[in-house]
């Protein structure tokens, strides 16, 4: 058995960067959803591209939800998580959707429209960790080209 122990702000931040692939959690009248995103990270914030009919398009806009990254290594049975929790809301600033692309523009997997982008503002960042790690960021298996 392993300790739970919790990560620093700026481990869990560094590690919120360098990520590529999340799940973001959103409340709908049939219930919560929990949606697999691409994603990046523009300042303080997490930007993801949606089509404006999706899930997130539909419920995500001006509402506090939820955006989790994690990685397992089940053979030594050790782990990380990272939570951010913040208010949303869609950009539709020309100057600061510009802005997004010059930094890092999310790329989704999925085929289809997603030209609306959801910017989440962390209001709330943790995350903890089970098992012994060296560095968290050298050992992820994939993650953002700098």
């Amino acid at each position: 058995m392993h300790d739970s122990l919790e990560l620093g702000k700026a481990e869990c931040e560094a590690l919120l960067r360098a990520g590529i692939v999340g799940r973001m959690a959103v409340s709908t009248p049939t219930g919560p959803h929990i949606i697999p995103v691409n994603y990046s990270v523009v300042d303080d914030a997490i930007i993801v591209r949606t089509s404006p009919y999706s899930l997130l398009g539909t419920y995500g806009r001006d509402t506090t939800l939820a955006f989790e990254i994690d990685q397992f290594d089940l053979e030594y049975q050790r782990g990380w998580s990272v939570v951010a929790r913040g208010r949303t809301e869609f950009v539709t600033d020309d100057a600061q959707i510009d802005h997004i692309r010059a930094v890092w523009q999310p790329h989704p997997w999925a085929k289809g429209a997603r030209d609306l982008h959801l910017r989440l503002r962390w209001e709330e960042l943790g995350g903890r960790r089970l098992g012994a790690y060296g560095d968290l960021l050298r050992e992820l298996p994939a993650r953002r080209a700098q």
